[in-house]
């Protein structure tokens, strides 16, 4: 008999710290081998430290019988851009097993984002294979944004993925009727524990001035920080970078005006130097002291560390880590331009957007940052439904059985907070409630109307 092989793939150190809880808790059968594919999707992975070379790895990769590079298995070929031909999967299959040493085992894949390349690759190179997603984020509370293939998608057993708002249920590959499965939140804990443990590329950061919870810092007196974090949207094409620079000075802005003089910068690894400098110069101006991190180690491991007065940021996931798991305060800024500026409407950011700012309290709001708490069953039953239409918009085709519920909703709730949910073009385009002013609502009924209109668009065919 065959033996069994168990292939992990990760691309993020957070989503590598997913498996390692998941696995922890017992989540996956036995398997003969359990074998860890990384995999570097930034742009330029030649000049980016991939997952394993990352501080604090050391001990997640102890969990698997072997660690492999994806990127250097089709090589000279990038991970995001690349995916078999049809006709080319049994050459590529024969070549991964003959590399890694596979032979006729037994495959079992556990892979992110499998609508995308790298994850779709290997899926569709182990033809048959059964699969489970895991997932990185707020992302899986929205829709898949691609059509996935069935000879894929029917394989998919489960979604893995983190309470990160308790209480509320994955629509990600809904469609295939994929189960979700909570990551205990307990495990994945332990497991960040064990990152923040490795000092690795920490000496001389911020990370070592810090004290317990509820304590100033060591020879400071000072109250603990507050913590920004950064993004890097414009590389996204949702910003420009100077709109982007904007919307970092106004967490300093905020924060400063909260009452915060120490502050915690951590941009995204690839966010251009300057923008550390500038707020730097915008924290002196308002009489507040701006520490840099800028060392490639999880938000959540500086969660730990650090101890936060105050979390910061856009629509990052780690603000639900930050609220859900360790309990700090959190505050938005800037959520409201985010969704003025997603294109297309089927933008798979859209959903984490939303999440953030129908549930988190926006920066400029002091009495609302001081009074927040993790929402209640009823606020989560109408962020619910607020997804299932929006998840509708985004992707009819996907999921038509959502349209009731999506016309149910805008019927219901669509007013002056909810219209920056919806676009009313692709209301239109749907035929949506809020397709049109409600004053103007008669038209599609006229019979006149309706008769000139047919008239126009027969000469415009002309």
């Amino acid at each position: 008999m065959p033996r069994t092989t168990h292939i992990f793939c990760a691309s993020t150190l957070y989503g590598a710290a997913t498996l390692a809880a998941a696995l922890d808790a017992g989540l996956f059968e036995p398997a003969d081998r359990r074998l860890l594919v990384v995999t570097n999707n930034a742009a330029n992975p030649e000049t980016t430290p991939s997952v394993d070379r990352m501080p604090g790895f050391g001990g997640i990769g102890g969990r698997f019988d072997g660690i492999l590079s994806w990127n250097e298995t089709i090589a000279p070929l990038h991970p995001s851009g690349w995916g078999p031909r049809a006709n080319d999967i049994p050459m590529w299959e024969r070549y991964v097993r003959l590399l890694w040493g596979l032979g006729d085992d037994r495959i079992r894949l556990t892979v992110e984002s499998v609508q995308v390349n790298p994850a779709l690759a290997l899926c569709q190179l182990f033809t048959g294979a059964p699969v489970d997603v895991y997932a990185d984020g707020l992302i899986s509370y929205g829709p898949t944004r691609d059509k996935i293939d069935p000879l894929v998608g029917t394989r998919i057993e489960r979604l893995l993925h983190l309470d990160l708002v308790p209480g509320l249920t994955p629509l990600l590959l809904t469609e295939f009727g994929v189960r979700p499965e909570l990551v205990p939140a307990e495990v994945f804990l332990k497991v960040l524990e064990e990152l923040s443990e490795d000092e690795t590329g920490l000496h001389g950061t911020a990370l070592h001035e810090t004290a317990p919870h509820g304590t100033a810092s060591p020879g400071t007196g000072e109250a603990r920080p507050a913590l920004l974090l950064g993004q890097y949207l414009s590389a996204l094409d949702i910003l420009s970078p100077a709109e982007e620079e904007e919307l970092h000075l106004r967490m300093v802005r905020g924060a400063v005006a909260l009452g915060h003089r120490r502050l915690v910068f951590k941009p995204h690894p690839v966010a251009p130097a300057r923008w550390s400098r500038l707020l730097q110069e915008e924290a002196e101006r308002l009489g507040a002291e701006l520490t840099l991190l800028d060392v490639p180690v999880l938000a959540e491991v500086v969660f730990r560390r650090l101890r936060p007065e105050l979390v910061v940021g856009c629509f990052s996931t780690a603000l639900f880590t930050a609220a859900a798991l360790y309990g700090l305060p959190v505050a938005r800024v800037g959520t409201d331009t985010v969704l003025a500026r997603l294109a297309p409407y089927q933008n798979s950011n859209r959903v984490p957007v939303t999440i953030a700012d129908a549930l988190l309290p926006d920066l400029g709001d002091a009495g609302s940052v001081s009074g927040w708490s993790m929402p209640s069953p009823d606020r989560v039953d109408e962020l619910a439904a607020l997804l299932r239409a929006v998840g509708f918009a985004m992707q009819p085709k996907i999921y038509p059985e959502l349209r009731g519920a999506a016309e149910s909703y805008l019927a219901r709730h669509l007013d002056q907070h909810t219209w920056r949910y919806f676009k009313r073009r692709r209301l239109t385009a749907l035929a949506l409630p809020g397709a049109v002013p409600a004053q103007l609502s008669f038209i599609p009924r006229n019979a006149t109307v309706r008769r000139l209109a047919r008239r126009a668009r027969a000469l415009t065919r002309r």
